[in-house]
């Protein structure tokens, strides 16, 4: 059969006939260097060569063969998939894409002028762009697959290599979440980053071999187990970790390198005035009160760069909870602040706010309250979390939570006892008499009740209260403000103490649909949907020192249930899912109304009426239409700038960006769900254009200014005074010069290198600090401004050396006297 190939690989031309039956008799063979035999054989497809060698599972001598002999194009013998050494991608082939078929790794269509709008443009008009109308059925369309394509994809294995269960579990469980997979797939050209180890891109490159709809048995996560490895050392070596703080490893690299910076207007009603207390506290003290009252919450303040929001000013210093280091934060240290009496530390930049895919998805916000008993004063605080771990309680705790008197205490308390409300002290007997056969009925219910239950603050636990200043005795309580699209529960099964760990196998019970968590949502929660249905379990068989993990995910195309166990897919029912010790569970939100309002968009688009506009939207925010509950407003800030224009920098892959919509269907979007802005010309904006060259201006004119002092200052054989500059603000200074961070630094701040001595700044012993010249110094503070100033004398003559002393000898003779 003749290789008739897409025409997105330009190799293709070196590419002879070869017949399916010549494939086949070659994938009995066996590699041509180290004469292992198949499966995963590949084979040579250059024209006039014959080699066959073993893949990634075995020495990879296919690999070598490519790039000993330039030869580009390699086929396996096994799933008859080609493969492009020098595109680095997959290709495939016309005979098995389809007359219409699209996928991830196909590049996308060029920049093409509409043939439907005029031609002309005008002299002295913004650079226009253009997007291809063809595609929008594919984006827009969510049930135009013929029959064959409506076979389930995503039923692929991942193979084991070396005691990888954990990450396999997590990857399977984690890939049939469709918000997050949707995205990899549909808006593939999103995925870009300079960030190492670029495990966005190894993770898209899996998932769209897990649902590819030519699906092989099983994939090989090499490239991402490798880049894992090589983010956390953790996961170095071959022997059995965590599938949950894989999760939150993975999630977090992935906002890293996906986050985008977050549009916002400059608002001063954002800004929080505490009572008598200077605005560099703030972190310090939320971070105090989150680390005691979200022990068991994953709230990264480096991968989720959101200040908590203190809803009621007043945020208590929590006496029961160790001080945090607040190094992110240039602000000075308290310890500092009582010896600097001479220099006030400048402000620093504006905190900035990050999204991405992995915060759109996961995040949501938890609202944590502390009453003091005596003066009744109530502090707030919200906190993002992406996932929650939570409590597997005993028999003594479940008979408190269902107790009529602690439902009474709860409910008082605006604590979650409205979750027992309906249950009845009866139904809780009969639980409580089966728990002494067959040991604890305990439901995710109870595991939620019991995270969320109010906790009193005594003796050892008692905080300091602001108003009254002294320890007291207080409430704390929490409940959710915004729930997440997709709510990841962790189950806290394994308890790690000094010598040993023991693993919790009490059975806990959950919902496949209809988890509700409106009894744990705040008043003023500005979440509508509460349902969620489960998406996928992580399953955890064995003990604590051992085990294996498995995967029970609900296929998105057929809505059946399969267990992922390592390579291994099988179908299992309903009741074998809910009779597993599940370990880490993803819910999604559940709403009908959502599912009604796609159906009413597909329905308008195929009316195909004529409209004179054709509007563009946001292909992220098209994803979440497509994918979430709660889609939220039309977002199109993430391909237009503040002008509302193109930033240059994102004019080159505008199609990657936007979808065009015709406009009956951009007025109903638009009436139901608001946001905006309506964009129906694209354009490079000609200010930011601006802008970046005055930008380039600068960043070379402080460069090469530098250069030129810093030379002059090392030539200098003797310099009389040397000038100290903390190098973390240089090193934020010379990302700035050098392109790698658009924003420039903030004021020069020396605190953290000084040290107060007798009433004078010195520079600290083994501080991180850069000697620069005074020339050099007084330019980059003439445009900068901070401080404080800090010098050392090198050559300092011996009379005066001899006067120094004398004077600090009689100084503490007069401090003795």
């Amino acid at each position: 059969m003749p290789l008739a190939s897409s025409c997105d690989c330009p190799h293709l031309d070196c590419v002879g006939e070869i017949t399916k039956d010549e494939l086949i008799q070659k994938s009995h063979g066996q590699c041509q260097d180290c004469k292992v035999r198949g499966p995963n054989l590949w084979a040579c497809l250059e024209n006039g060569c014959a080699y066959v060698g073993c893949g990634e599972s075995h020495a990879d001598h296919s690999t070598v063969h490519s790039q000993e002999t330039r030869h580009n194009l390699t086929v396996n013998l096994t799933t008859l998939r080609v493969w492009c050494y020098a595109c680095g991608k997959e290709v495939f082939l016309e005979r098995k894409l389809g007359p219409h078929a699209t996928h991830v790794n196909i590049k996308p269509l060029p920049l093409l002028q509409n043939a439907a709008q005029d031609n002309s443009k005008a002299p002295g008009s913004p650079t226009p762009l253009r997007v291809p109308a063809n595609g929008i059925c594919e984006d827009l369309d969510m049930e135009t697959e013929e029959e064959d394509d409506l076979r389930a994809k995503g039923l692929t294995g991942l193979k084991n290599i070396g005691n990888t269960c954990y990450m396999n579990a997590a990857l399977q469980a984690l890939s049939n979440c469709p918000p997050l997979t949707q995205f990899f797939i549909e808006c593939g050209g999103l995925v870009r980053t300079d960030k190492k180890p670029a495990l966005c891109k190894s993770y898209q490159k899996l998932v769209s071999d897990l649902w590819h709809k030519n699906r092989p048995s099983y994939v090989v996560p090499t490239n991402l187990f490798q880049g894992i490895k090589s983010i956390n050392p953790m996961f170095r070596g071959y022997s059995q970790q965590d599938s949950q703080e894989f999760l939150r490893c993975l999630m977090d690299q992935l906002h890293e390198e996906l986050k985008e910076l977050m549009a916002e207007p400059y608002d001063q009603s954002n800004s929080i005035t505490m009572d008598d207390s200077p605005e560099e506290d703030n972190h310090s003290q939320s971070d105090d009160f989150q680390s005691y009252c979200f022990p068991d919450i994953q709230v990264s303040n480096n991968t989720r760069p959101q200040s908590p929001i203190p809803t009621e000013v007043h945020i208590p210093k929590m006496s029961s909870s160790p001080p945090k280091a607040a190094s992110g934060w240039p602000s000075l240290n308290p310890a500092h602040k009582k010896a600097i009496t001479t220099f006030s530390p400048p402000k620093t930049k504006r905190q900035k706010k990050y999204r991405s895919v992995i915060s759109d998805v996961f995040d949501g916000t938890i609202v944590s309250s502390v009453q003091c008993l005596t003066c009744d004063r109530v502090s707030v605080t919200l906190e993002n979390f992406q996932d929650i771990s939570l409590p597997i309680p005993g028999k003594e705790d479940l008979a408190k939570l269902h107790s009529s008197s602690h439902q009474t205490s709860l409910v008082k308390a605006g604590s979650c006892g409205e979750a027992y409300a309906p249950q009845g002290w009866i139904s809780f007997v009969m639980e409580y008499i089966k728990s002494w056969f067959w040991g604890p009925v305990v439901t995710l219910q109870d595991c939620l009740a019991a995270f969320f239950a109010r906790d009193e603050l005594k003796g050892d636990n008692m905080y300091s209260c602001e108003k009254c200043k002294k320890l007291r005795n207080g409430v704390k309580f929490c409940k959710m403000q915004n729930l997440p699209e997709i709510l990841c529960i962790h189950l806290k099964r394994f308890r790690h103490e000094l010598m040993f760990s023991t693993k919790i196998g009490t059975h806990v019970s959950f919902p496949l649909e209809g988890l509700d968590l409106q009894p744990f949502l705040s008043k003023d929660g500005s979440t509508q949907t509460t349902n969620y249905d489960l998406l996928s379990v992580i399953c955890h068989h064995g003990t604590a020192s051992s085990g294996h993990y498995i995967a029970y995910c609900r296929n998105d195309v057929n809505n059946l249930w399969y267990e992922f166990d390592d390579q291994s897919v099988t179908e299992v029912s309903e009741s074998c899912v809910q009779n597993a010790e599940a370990y880490v569970l993803f819910y999604k939100k559940s709403n009908e109304d959502a599912v009604k309002e796609r159906r009413r968009v597909s329905g308008l688009f195929n009316m195909m009426e004529p409209s004179l506009l054709q509007f563009y939207v946001s292909r992220q925010w098209l994803n979440k239409f497509k994918t979430f509950a709660e889609p939220g407003p039309i977002s199109n800030d993430d391909f237009l700038c503040v002008h509302g224009g193109v930033p240059p920098s994102k004019a080159a892959f505008i199609d990657d960006l936007v979808v065009m919509l015709p406009q009956n269907v951009w007025d109903h979007l638009y009436s139901r769900y608001g946001g905006g802005p309506a964009v129906n010309h694209l354009y490079v904006c000609h200010t930011c254009q601006i802008e970046i060259e005055k930008l380039e201006k600068r960043r070379k004119s402080e460069l090469d200014m530098f250069v030129r002092l810093n030379k002059a200052f090392q030539e200098e054989e003797s310099p009389v005074v040397i000038y100290c500059i903390s190098m973390q603000w240089f090193r934020e200074w010379e990302g700035f010069v050098k392109g790698k961070d658009n924003d420039p630094p903030g004021p020069i701040d020396n605190s953290k290198i000084t040290v107060n001595k007798n009433g004078h700044l010195i520079l600290k012993q083994g501080a991180d600090s850069g000697q620069i010249s005074e020339e050099t110094w007084n330019f980059l503070h003439s445009i900068y401004g901070g401080g404080p100033l800090v010098t050392v004398r090198p050559n300092i003559s011996h009379q005066e050396a001899e006067s120094s002393q004398s004077e600090e000898k009689i100084e503490v003779e007069t401090r003795s006297v």
